[in-house]
């Protein structure tokens, strides 16, 4: 797993190196053995990205305008930018220009969400423009193509609907199924703290895995013509500058920061593995050519994403302080009065943490129980561990709200000399914790 986060990290070069793989693959082996592993490591590069997806968040009000204006820059601005590049560059390759559209009609991605996040920009936003953009790329993109290049292309309408139902919302479904069962069986802070960061990685060895079967499946059109990596990186970097400029200016003068950020991030950003997915099975035979270019927009993709996020208080304006919401690890460890000392040294000792949030009758938070609590009652009481948590005194609990500024948490926290606090959302419903640690992380990754 260290080896698959590593390489997601780094994804910037990991694409290369899987390029530079799979053509040598392709020069010495036969590469089309290959083609039987497309349409599972395509399950293995869009399933685990839907699990982590927040679906709830369709259901969240307000912020209509940003997400029309987004979905308005995604469906009905640049299509239209792409097919032009690609007619002016690839006349004579109808296939290449699919590609490129591919790579213009489906927008946002994981990097939607991660970026705006980085950048602080308006997290709930992104997820919700995430979402949609999604499901609205993957009805319209059919239809799309059609319009554009049907009359050069056969475009299987029937069987791109097929592929796209079994490499989007199948795994979709299943996505949020997986998500609801490990909630449901483990508890939202066991999700958040150990099981959602284990399915990015496994997406990435996908997108890896096919970027090296389209490439070795290419390899050797590559070899005897590598100038046409150049050819088509060209129309690539004019297609994200020309998002990125208009996005920006849109965001600057009509929306404010937070919102500007995800729109840009929502506009620009595009999910590249489900077009990756679809070249790969509904264009089998010409699909290696079709990702050829959406593989090297991943490239372009992630260092632009990146650099962008340098830029962002330039334009937009230097980010509003931290709150809450912003560092909070979601979901809360909780143990109830009536539960036993055994209970609680169990859950600390399997979750790997120093304390719990204990619960009233009425599921209320009633104070904090640490492993310094535990071990002098333990003590105390002759290593009797079948007392109830009720018998225990307990560290008095300090609740804020999502929205309080983090400075302000820090300081309470010091002054009541206490390392972990409980946030709470509008309803006053827990939804998160928040440590020294967490705190002290935030200020090294800023």
């Amino acid at each position: 797993m260290k080896t698959l986060q590593f390489l997601q990290q780094k994804l910037v070069w990991s694409i290369p190196v899987f390029m530079i793989l799979g053509i040598v693959y392709g020069a010495n082996f036969d590469a089309q053995v290959l083609k039987p592993l497309i349409l599972p490591l395509t399950f293995v590069m869009v399933y685990p990205m839907m699990v982590n997806l927040n679906f709830k968040q369709l259901l969240a009000k307000g912020g209509m305008k940003v997400q029309i204006v987004t979905q308005v820059i995604n469906f009905l601005i640049i299509p239209f930018l792409g097919l032009l590049l690609g007619k002016l560059f690839f006349a004579d390759s109808p296939f290449i220009i699919l590609g490129l559209l591919l790579t213009a009609l489906l927008p946002t991605s994981g990097m939607t969400i991660s970026w705006t996040g980085f950048a602080k920009g308006n997290m709930p936003a992104a997820v919700k423009m995430t979402i949609v953009g999604l499901i609205l790329g993957s009805v319209l993109t059919p239809l799309y193509l059609q319009l554009f290049l049907g009359a050069n292309i056969n475009i299987p309408l029937g069987k791109v609907f097929q592929q796209i139902i079994i490499v989007v919302f199948l795994p979709m479904v299943f996505g949020y199924a997986t998500q609801q069962f490990l909630i449901k069986k483990y508890g939202m802070a066991k999700y958040q703290k150990d099981l959602k960061a284990k399915f990015p990685p496994i997406s990435t060895l996908g997108v890896l895995s096919i970027v090296f079967v389209a490439i070795a499946l290419k390899a050797e059109v590559i070899i005897s013509n590598p100038a046409v990596l150049l050819k088509y990186i060209v129309p690539l970097v004019i297609m994200y500058a020309v998002n990125f400029a208009l996005s920006s200016i849109i965001g600057k003068y009509f929306f404010k920061r937070g919102d500007a950020i995800a729109l840009v991030y929502g506009s620009v950003m595009r999910n590249l593995s489900i077009a990756l997915a679809i070249a790969m099975t509904v264009f089998k035979e010409n699909g290696s050519e079709i990702a050829l270019i959406i593989s090297l927009a991943y490239i372009i993709q992630v260092q632009a994403g990146a650099w962008y996020t340098k830029f962002t208080d330039k334009i937009f304006g230097a980010a509003p302080p931290d709150v809450a919401r912003d560092i909070m690890r979601k979901g809360i460890f909780t143990i109830s009065l009536s539960d036993t000392v055994q209970n609680a040294i169990d859950l600390l000792e399997h979750e790997h943490i120093h304390s719990l949030v204990v619960l009233d009758e009425s599921n209320k938070p009633i104070g904090i129980l640490n492993t310094r609590n535990l071990f002098d009652h333990v003590i105390n009481s002759s290593n009797d561990i079948t007392q109830e948590i009720s018998s225990i005194e307990l560290k008095p609990i300090l609740i804020f709200s999502e929205t309080t500024p983090i400075e302000a948490i820090a300081k309470k926290m010091k002054e009541q000399n206490t390392y972990k606090i409980l946030v709470v959302d509008e309803k006053e419903v827990p939804s998160g914790v928040i440590t020294e640690m967490m705190y002290l992380s935030n200020l090294i990754n800023k």
